[in-house]
């Protein structure tokens, strides 16, 4: 994945959800929905993230230093793990936790608090803000996509956000996803308590969107973390790796390989090589030497590559 086309989907989602989240809370003071300030704040915790995501971007290209020889390229998922937390907590949990407010107040008041959405004049303000964020995120969720076909190849979607290196789009996608849903859930929510006149369905499409955004912060961080603690490259890179060592003149076979991902575009390579018993040192220098130019050509990310010559006694 090009690092502008991730740059590009964190952008789209950025502006998407800014415009969002003050027509959202503009729509709230009017009304006092409270699916309307669940999702006002989801969108201010999306735009948050996608801060943090660019702020990762930046962070991760700066040069190594002798404290961090191999570069800051983890940050993105540093970020990334970040945006999960954010996501759990200011959107989830704030959603749950207003619903929960909500609905303790409709059952104080007996359905009918003072103020409530449905004796406002402007009860038809979240219909058209809701409408048009759905129009908004769809732009969103539609260049995140785009993006991804560039690189996902024959992968599932679900696959591609499981196996992906580069934290950045698969974010987007669920968090796009999750603000689509959780737009369907404050429709549903707002226009049912219009239709009604029950507030009640108004507090669960809160509680369905904290719901939503708490699965999906979970799940962000369960594959974050995996990349945190550091993800082979995959089974096609490793093959290719391993075939261009061993066609190498020089090398007999691999009697073992290593990957590491130190970022989302650096790869760590250490394997054990066998070569001839009676292969002088010029000759073995010269097959690493090769090694390692084939393998950069097979797998261009792999930035850091350490062989270590052996004879190999079965």
């Amino acid at each position: 994945m090009s690092t502008e086309g991730s740059t590009r989907a964190v952008v789209a989602a950025l502006l998407a959800n800014a415009g969002i989240a003050v027509t959202k809370f503009l729509a709230f003071l009017l009304t006092g929905a409270s699916s309307m300030l669940a999702e006002a704040i989801h969108s201010v915790a999306d735009s948050g993230n996608q801060l943090l995501l660019l702020l990762g971007g930046r962070q991760a290209r700066k040069r190594p230093t002798p404290e961090h020889p191999f570069g800051f390229g983890r940050e993105r998922y540093i970020y990334a793990f970040i945006v999960s937390i954010v996501l759990f907590t200011v959107g989830g949990l704030f959603a749950l936790y207003e619903a929960y407010h909500k609905g303790h107040e409709l059952h104080a008041t007996h359905g009918h608090p003072e103020d409530s959405l449905l004796d406002s004049r402007w009860w038809w303000v979240p219909i058209v803000v809701l409408l048009a964020a759905i129009v908004m995120e769809s732009l969103s969720f539609r260049t995140a996509i785009r993006e991804t076909g560039h690189v996902r190849g024959d992968a599932t979607y679900v696959q591609f956000i499981r196996r992906a290196k580069q934290p950045e789009l698969p974010v987007i996608l669920l968090e796009d996803f999750a603000a689509l849903i959780g737009l369907v859930f404050a429709l549903l929510g707002v226009g049912l308590s219009l239709l009604t006149e029950n507030l009640w369905f108004d507090v669960a499409g809160t509680a369905l969107i904290g719901l939503l955004l708490v699965a999906v912060a979970v799940v962000l961080a369960i594959e974050t973390k995996s990349l945190l603690i550091g993800e082979s490259a995959g089974n096609a890179s490793e093959q290719q790796i391993s075939d261009a060592i061993v066609a190498t003149p020089g090398i007999d076979r691999i009697v073992h390989l290593k990957t590491l991902h130190l970022g989302p575009d650096e790869l760590l390579v250490a394997a054990k090589i066998a070569v001839p018993p009676s292969a002088s040192a010029p000759d073995v220098a010269e097959a690493i030497d090769a090694a390692e130019s084939a393998i950069r050509a097979a797998e261009p990310i792999a930035r850091v590559i350490y062989l270590e010559p052996d004879i190999y006694r079965p």
